[in-house]
């Protein structure tokens, strides 16, 4: 049965160096020592993940555990100033709150940690720590390589989200503190908009993956982490690697689980939900409260084995069935080789003869957004049949019998370029008979790399090289009738900042080969999927503006491409204090086919925070263009306080660094 819970809205979490963290807290009103849970974020709890935090914490308070939310060093109402994202700062202080948690009354020393994202990323980073209090964590959409599998680079090829998620974080660590327990807000305020760290060049700065991204990726050691690991993602997610990783590799126990769903937490996923309290407590119950929970029996893999949906970029619901591998890697699956053929197949025996692979810079638009989950709507990928029009194609047999995909496909190239710096995109398609192209898996390979991705060189053109990557995790079935796709660009915009000239790419066939994991046939183990997901608190907020969302495109007269998207996260009045806060951001992503040095990518935020007579608005505008040498990037700030927007802080930054073989 449920406990009666209480909570504090606000508290400060004391440093070794006497900065301040805020953080809220949620635990049993019953008298006692539980066990904790700590969610470590810089998105303000106070009202930027509150709507979610609403829907968590106080479901895992009931059951027994103390909870608290914490954020980080210069974000949200916390002292301090921030300096990056997993910086030893953050790590450090987060192993302070372990500590003061830990020592807490009413915890008994047992602490888990939760997060999605930052939160799923920084849980496994203190865990290699090994900080004491940690005893169990919970990682969702997070990554084991901060080079290979995050935000910023794809197989050494730039994403444009690197831009596009800094512009985020830059509105993000431009809003205000709150008066009401910041007296000095206003000069704080200030602070940390005159001090934020221009990440988008900073990371960009780092386009190899040096010591910069080792920190904090803890397959450098995987034996450093010395607690259980509940991994969990979903397959319209951009996060797919790292669960499947850690079953792998972990020597403590993990286990790997991925869904349908998006970048969200599992229960409020837009395309099914399902139990993720259920999952989450089970871990904790057993590593935390030494409880038979049955955790210790689960199957190393479980997951939703995908089938063909005719797909949109809206939300709609998915086609598949749950399976699981009781070991993973797992017996039952099998690399098998798909050799290029002249012709456009994937044949058994090795081809002959050489396919070029050149298209314009404007292939991709059927990509959908690099992580869904985080716009409104709009973002997932759609029918591929366009992108593979204009793509180099490879095609099985309509299937005969079923064929099943569980793993990473591998992909070897034997080519030759024309130009200095390119680069492959690889699309594994499901194409139905009807010829309607449903992505399974992809991923870009910058060709200038090495296979580390710590050294880069220039082409020289018309050399033959050979190549070996991986592509991302995928669980797929493709029905009787349907046949299997490799499709091979040298751009996917607005995915993959494309290379600064159009390439034509050579591929030599007889060296060159598609690697499948094929799940064979046989008696299926029970996959204990998780459950549907259950009734939960949610936030009581007063809406007064709907959120809402757009996107189109359109060619501009001199053939330029452009897509746009506008959404609207709307406004609403927190109930627990009375401030009313409103967002919208603008997006804007342009390129000529011909001419892929023109691409280009722009973004406007504004968040609006009101109470009484305080109001305040934050605008913020962020650019990021090319040309064949350098890379331009420019952001612009304009805060304002009053009804008459009077200006607090305006400041613009702008920085150009060399392409690098980008």
């Amino acid at each position: 049965m449920a406990m009666e819970i209480t909570g504090v809205e606000h508290l400060w979490i004391p440093l070794p160096d006497g900065r301040r963290l805020a953080a809220r807290m949620w635990r049993p009103a019953a008298e006692g020592c539980y066990p904790g849970i700590l969610e470590y974020l810089p998105y303000r709890k106070r009202d930027g993940t509150a709507p979610r935090d609403a829907t968590t914490h106080p479901v895992f308070a009931a059951e027994g555990y103390v909870c608290l939310r914490v954020d980080i060093a210069g974000t949200g109402d916390s002292e301090g100033v921030f300096d990056d994202e997993y910086s030893e700062q953050e790590l450090s202080d987060g192993e302070a709150v372990l500590a003061w948690l830990a020592a807490q009354a009413c915890c008994d020393g047992n602490i888990g940690m939760i997060g999605i994202s930052w939160g799923g990323f920084n849980g496994l980073q203190l865990a290699a720590r090994q900080p004491e209090a940690l005893k169990a964590v919970v990682s969702v959409a997070s990554t084991v390589d901060r080079y290979a599998d995050d935000i910023h680079f794809m197989g050494g090829c730039l994403l444009s989200d690197n831009a596009n998620w800094a512009s985020q974080m830059f509105a993000y660590q431009t809003r205000p503190l709150d008066p009401e327990l910041r007296p000095d807000w206003r000069e704080a305020w200030v602070e940390r908009i005159e001090t934020l760290p221009f990440m988008a060049a900073d990371w960009l700065r780092h386009s190899r993956r040096d010591d910069f991204w080792k920190h904090g990726s803890v397959c450098e050691d995987w034996s450093a982490i010395k607690v259980p690991v509940l991994a969990i993602t979903g397959w319209a997610d951009a996060y797919v690697n790292a669960p499947p990783a850690l079953a792998a590799h972990m020597q403590a126990p993990a286990n790997a689980l991925i869904g349908p769903w998006e970048h969200r937490y599992a229960h409020i996923s837009k395309l099914e939900g399902h139990d993720f309290h259920g999952e989450v407590l089970r871990w904790f119950d057993r590593w935390l409260k030494g409880v038979d929970s049955g955790v210790e029996d689960l199957p190393d893999y479980r997951t939703y084995m995908q089938e063909h949906f005719n797909p949109t970029k809206e939300n709609k619901p998915r086609q598949g069935r749950w399976i699981a591998e009781t070991a993973w890697p797992s017996p039952n699956v099998r690399e098998v080789a798909h050799h290029l053929g002249q012709q456009g197949t994937l044949q058994a025996v090795p081809g002959a003869g050489e396919v070029v692979v050149s298209n314009p810079a404007t292939l991709g638009m059927g990509s959908g957004y690099f992580c869904a989950g985080m716009r409104i709507d709009n973002e997932l990928p759609g029918d591929q049949a366009g992108d593979d029009a204009l793509s180099a194609c490879f095609d099985t047999a309509p299937l005969e019998t079923p064929l099943e995909l569980l793993g990473r496909a591998r992909l070897r190239l034997a080519f030759s370029v024309d130009r200095p710096v390119a680069q492959v995109m690889a699309r594994l398609c499901d194409v139905a008979p009807n010829g309607v192209s449903q992505r399974i898996t992809y991923r870009g390979r910058n060709l200038c790399h090495d296979d580390s991705h710590e050294t880069a060189a220039r082409l020289v053109p018309g050399r033959r090289y050979e190549v070996e990557f991986a592509l991302n995790e995928c669980a797929h079935r493709l029905r009787a009738g349907h046949k299997l796709r490799l499709a091979l660009s040298t751009s996917y915009w607005p995915i993959i900042w494309p290379s600064p000239e159009p390439v034509a790419l050579t591929l030599h066939l007889e060296g060159c080969a598609l690697i499948l994991p094929e799940r064979q046939g046989g008696a299926e183990s029970d996959p204990q999927a998780p459950r549907a997901a259950r009734n939960f608190p949610t936030y009581q907020a007063e809406v007064t503006r709907a959120p809402s969302g757009t996107s189109s495109s359109y060619e501009e007269l001199d053939g330029t491409l452009v897509l746009e998207s506008f959404d609207d996260y709307g406004a609403a009045i927190d109930p627990q204090h009375g401030m009313e806060v409103g967002s919208h951001v603008a997006m804007r992503y342009a390129v000529h086919p011909d001419n892929p040095a023109t691409a280009t990518f722009s973004s406007q935020w504004r968040f609006t925070f009101a109470r009484g007579d305080w109001q305040v608005q934050v605008d913020t505008d962020n650019e990021m263009r090319g040309d064949r040498e350098n890379f331009h990037l420019w952001r612009r700030v304009v805060a304002c306080e009053g009804a008459g927007q009077t200006e607090v802080c305006v400041k613009e930054w702008s920085e150009s660094l060399p392409r690098d073989c980008l």
